[in-house]
């Protein structure tokens, strides 16, 4: 994987340098560096002779900062994925509209910086037909979990549940918390959630089995089954026709 380091700060380019030297068991790496975005483009430029997998970008540099070489990135013809590094977490909102993998915060760990780069060679393998997404692009959410912002693809969530003030975000490994409604998140997304109780939405997708079920505030019911959790989720009595519908198809 070919890595472009792009901060104004020595010392943080250094730092980056041995975390990636550090990440060497299970990566293969060449690093290039620049303290700035000028220096940035030119290496970055098809004349440069360096074809770049990723950048690990800081944003908070003189001159033009990282976010506006964000953007310059984004016009190449053939643009390497983004990766903000930076000491300010107030910026990562506007670092994903600009579609980053991730946002790392200093001092970053070895732990996050390789994912950061899993999540990058994830999105360079090529696409196979069993694999490739119907979720047009531009559908995901923005989440907002113990300080770290993180982008979630809405095609990994299994079901949305209504808790309190908030909302449950479940993916077959992760659980978030996000304000909203359900209300707004089925207006929005219903051609692939549907309701199945007044407190959850569920991925059309997820459906495998109906089968009955006792909760102890609601009595004898119905509850789905969903491909990748062990959960089972309450249905209401109006709903059960429709889920029995959407599992026939």
């Amino acid at each position: 994987m070919n890595i472009l380091i792009v901060d104004d700060e020595a010392l943080a380019r250094s730092r980056l340098r041995t975390l990636l030297s550090d990440c060497a068991d299970t990566l293969r790496t060449t690093v290039a560096e620049a303290s700035n975005t000028g220096e940035a483009l030119g290496l970055l430029s098809p004349t440069g002779g360096r074809g770049f997998d990723v950048v690990l970008l800081d944003i908070h540099m003189p001159g033009q900062d990282g976010l506006c070489l964000a953007h310059a990135i984004q016009a190449l013809p053939q643009p390497p994925a983004v990766v903000f590094v930076t000491a300010h977490a107030d910026h990562a909102v506007s670092a994903f509209e600009l579609d980053a993998v991730d946002y790392l915060t200093k001092p970053v760990r070895r732990e996050r910086l390789q994912q950061a780069l899993a999540k990058v060679q994830r999105l360079q393998r090529p696409a196979t037909p069993a694999t490739i997404s119907t979720v047009p692009e531009g559908e995901t959410l923005v989440i907002q979990d113990r300080g770290r912002t993180e982008r979630l693809a809405l095609a990994e969530v299994l079901y949305f549940k209504a808790e309190q003030k908030y909302v449950t975000v479940r993916t077959a490994t992760r659980s978030f918390i996000m304000d909203g409604s359900l209300s707004e998140l089925e207006t929005r997304y219903g051609a692939r959630f549907m309701r199945i109780h007044r407190n959850a939405l569920v991925a059309r997708r997820a459906l495998r089995a109906l089968e009955k079920h006792y909760d102890p505030e609601e009595g004898e019911g119905w509850a789905v089954r969903l491909q990748g959790s062990t959960e089972v989720l309450s249905v209401s009595r109006r709903q059960v026709a429709a889920v029995r519908e959407e599992l026939a198809r």
